[in-house]
């Protein structure tokens, strides 16, 4: 067994069917109309998202190309690396993570050709928790719905993020309306993601996810809904949070444990 795969076998939290399934698509990450097309139409706005809060909350120059020069930032299910790539290009010290080899195995292919040094690892948040490492930004990007005990995922969330640092959590409510537009719309109908990708009952209400991510010693201080506007062919931030939702949380400068 290599040792990436030792790391994988001590992780309780990963969804082993899970990290299957994705393993078939490894190779799709960086095509638009491929098998993560819905990730390529919405990364845009998701991405805008993340910088400008972290613009706001580390009081960065936006003017500046790389403002976030100076801090680490963990990619937990980094997959192919749609997220990690523009951060390290913002200046971030990126690690990757993602319980997957095959999907390491893009990424680190994809960021190489394209000149980035980021440090992609096969692992999951426990693995990287245990180590005692901090970041001062923590990304859980359309992961939370796929890991097997999303109470130990969030203890290791909590112990992640630096004090002084933030998380940015993004998921999928469990509502009727997400039944209907994230699976019936998405995965049988407009056929934006394989079949099968998720499962209703995986799904997080806001509500859990912040009470999660308070239980572990994080803030949440912004709560967004994104959805796809078909007059414009675009994805927008709104108020509504039925169906995909971003939140950020951050861990104030010193705690009590720390």
């Amino acid at each position: 067994m290599s040792k990436e795969r030792e790391i994988n076998a001590v992780d309780t939290i990963v969804d082993c069917a899970e990290i299957e399934r994705f393993a078939t698509h490894a190779a799709a990450w960086w095509a638009p109309d491929g098998s993560f097309e819905a990730l390529h139409r919405f990364n845009p706005t998701r991405l805008g998202f993340i910088r400008s809060r972290l613009l706001r909350h580390f009081r960065r120059d936006p003017d500046m190309l790389r403002p976030f020069i100076g801090l680490r930032l963990l990619d937990i299910g980094c997959g192919g690396g749609l997220a990690a790539e523009p951060m390290a290009r913002l200046g971030f010290a990126v690690v990757g993570v993602d319980a997957g080899t095959e999907t390491i195995a893009t990424a680190r292919e994809h960021s190489r050709a394209g000149g980035l040094d980021i440090d992609y690892r096969v692992a999951a948040a426990e693995s990287i928790a245990n180590t005692g490492q901090c970041f001062d930004v923590v990304l859980a990007l359309e992961l939370v719905e796929h890991v097997a005990d999303k109470g130990a995922f969030l203890r290791s969330l909590g112990t992640l993020v630096a004090p002084g640092g933030a998380a940015i959590v993004a998921t999928i409510g469990r509502t009727p309306r997400s039944f209907a537009l994230a699976i019936v719309g998405a995965e049988y109908i407009l056929r934006w993601i394989p079949r099968g990708t998720h499962a209703w009952r995986n799904f997080v209400r806001p509500s859990e996810l912040i009470s999660g991510l308070r239980r572990n010693g994080l803030r949440p201080i912004e709560i967004s809904g994104f959805s796809y506007d078909p007059a414009n062919r675009e994805w927008v931030l709104t108020q509504n949070v039925e169906v995909n939702y971003l939140v950020m949380a951050t861990r104030p400068p010193y705690t009590a444990s720390r």
